[in-house]
């Protein structure tokens, strides 16, 4: 890969990362280290029935962005698995993941799990799209993952909005067959990050193609989507219809609040979780090896 992607090296601070292609299929096996809940969420429903639970989290796991200093990669790995063997997820959504990493977090969870992989890649002023490595000058691709205890079937890249020249996300999805739920995954541009154009707001039509990717009830979609809520300063026109109106997000208090608690250590909402089902419970927990916190939501899936 040129040297081009290693200008990625930035702050940290507001900083809202990767996403796209390269895909990989998994499987997990469990052991963990202590992650600390911020809060639960207020219960939505004390109705008795089925239920299941999606975590997402961005690990942080890409060391030269900025992540060195956040914590080993057996810390990391650590907190993914808790998140299922502690927090009791079932679907797990991982971005800033090295490949390897999701693979060892899959074999510890157990021969049941399975999961899909995509690299980030990089779009070059030539046109040539290379995958973007986990360490400097490596062939390791980093990328963000679905994860799940039960076999995924249609598993699927979501086509979507992309930088011309830049860091390219993207949007995973799939079927958790046990479940008949459709779950996707999704990592947005930043504002900027297309460097032809970088007056130019992508995450519009990266929100768009995300809703759309995830019709009916039967769904929760969401992760690090690199923006703030509608009621915490987003820009307008950003967040389509469903989020937050059809589809209610993991901390929205009501029909009328479109805002949630931090879920990073700038102190600002970037990670999310939508459903059309009834939302059972919201936790965001800091794992203590990110500069993103974990969001946990648990939904009536009978």
């Amino acid at each position: 890969m040129t040297a081009t992607p290693e200008r990625l090296m930035r702050k940290r601070v507001g900083r809202l990362w990767p996403a796209v292609l390269g895909v990989v299929t998994v499987l997990l096996a469990g052991t963990v280290v202590a992650m600390w809940p911020r809060a639960a969420g207020p219960t939505t429903s004390d109705s008795a029935g089925r239920t299941l639970t999606v975590a997402t989290w961005n690990m942080c796991g890409v060391a030269r962005w900025s992540c060195a200093g956040t914590g080993s990669r057996t810390a990391k790995r650590d907190a993914a698995a808790q998140l299922a063997t502690a927090g009791g997820a079932r679907v797990v959504f991982l971005q800033e993941a090295c490949a390897s990493d999701v693979s060892a977090v899959r074999d510890r969870l157990g021969g049941s799990w399975r999961s899909f992989f995509r690299a980030y890649t990089w779009r070059g002023a030539s046109g040539h799209i290379s995958t973007v490595p986990c360490a400097t000058g490596g062939k390791e691709p980093a990328g963000f993952a679905v994860l799940s205890a039960t076999r995924l079937s249609d598993a699927r890249g979501v086509p979507s909005r992309q930088p011309t020249l830049g860091l390219r996300r993207g949007i995973l999805c799939a079927v958790v067959a046990e479940d008949a739920l459709t779950v996707c995954a999704a990592h947005l541009s930043r504002p900027g990050d297309d460097r032809a154009h970088p007056q130019w707001e992508l995450r519009d039509d990266q929100l768009r193609a995300l809703a759309a990717a995830a019709p009916g009830d039967r769904v929760v979609y969401g992760g690090d989507l690199n923006v703030g809520p509608p009621d915490r300063g987003a820009p307008d026109g950003v967040w389509p219809p469903g989020p937050y109106g059809s589809d209610r997000e993991c901390d929205q208090a009501s029909a009328g609040k479109r805002s949630g608690r931090p879920t990073h250590v700038s102190g600002h909402k970037l990670d999310y979780l939508f459903t059309g089902l009834p939302r059972e419970r919201c936790s965001v927990r800091d794992t203590g090896v990110s500069d993103h916190y974990a969001l946990l939501l648990t939904v009536r899936a009978d």
